[in-house]
């Protein structure tokens, strides 16, 4: 018999002087499968995807493979949020670049506006590499719904987005292993420690 428990997200603001070398907890929905064999825990993981990036790429979860990546929403127009997570993220990016084992997902939110060449035009104002750093389009209903259900990032009852600015952790199993506020420089040094202790893993 399966049974079925829900816990909440834990977003992760502050260090609270915890040690470096502890396990990162596992986020989101979990299962508890009755066997003869006693109880197996299923985690939840981000489901399969496959959107469009920058280079016009197909980009789905196999290309994560044997790495942890840092995913978030936004769109280039963006004029309050975006520009604070941008910055925070490009922390990430060059404390990480020479690191093959970590990648960054970011999926616009307005994919009638952001076509592939202006998420290349974005990429390239900011001066990463594809290869890292993944600027992901495609159909609205898909991102949205991912956005739902792997990452728990939230629409609303009219169908708009919360933008809240979040960036999640996810390791090489496609766990959830962290949530942080992206527009926030102690949140996201919190992360950088969270993704150095989950390389660790």
């Amino acid at each position: 018999m399966t049974r079925i428990y829900f816990f909440a997200l834990i977003i992760s603001l502050t260090t609270c002087g915890k040690p470096e070398n502890k396990k990162l907890p596992m986020l989101g929905r979990h299962e508890f499968l009755d066997s003869d064999s006693g109880i197996d825990t299923v985690f939840h993981t981000v489901k399969d995807f496959s959107f469009i990036d920058q280079d016009s790429s197909l980009i789905t979860n196999s290309d994560f493979d044997g790495k942890i990546y840092v995913s978030d929403f936004f769109f280039t127009s963006c004029p309050s949020i975006c520009p604070l997570m941008k910055v925070q993220m490009l922390r990430v990016y060059e404390k990480y670049n020479d690191n093959s084992e970590v990648s960054i997902l970011s999926h616009t939110i307005d994919p009638d506006y952001d076509n592939v060449k202006v998420l290349k035009d974005y990429a390239e104002r900011l001066e990463v590499k594809s290869n890292k750093w993944h600027f992901v389009t495609g159909v609205k209903d898909s991102i949205y719904n991912i956005a739902q259900t792997s990452y728990y990032i939230g629409v609303r009852d009219d169908g708009s987005f919360e933008h809240s600015g979040k960036f999640v952790l996810v390791d090489k199993q496609r766990r959830i292993r962290g949530v942080y506020d992206g527009t926030d420089e102690e949140a996201v040094d919190k992360l950088l420690k969270d993704m150095d202790i989950l390389l660790q893993e």
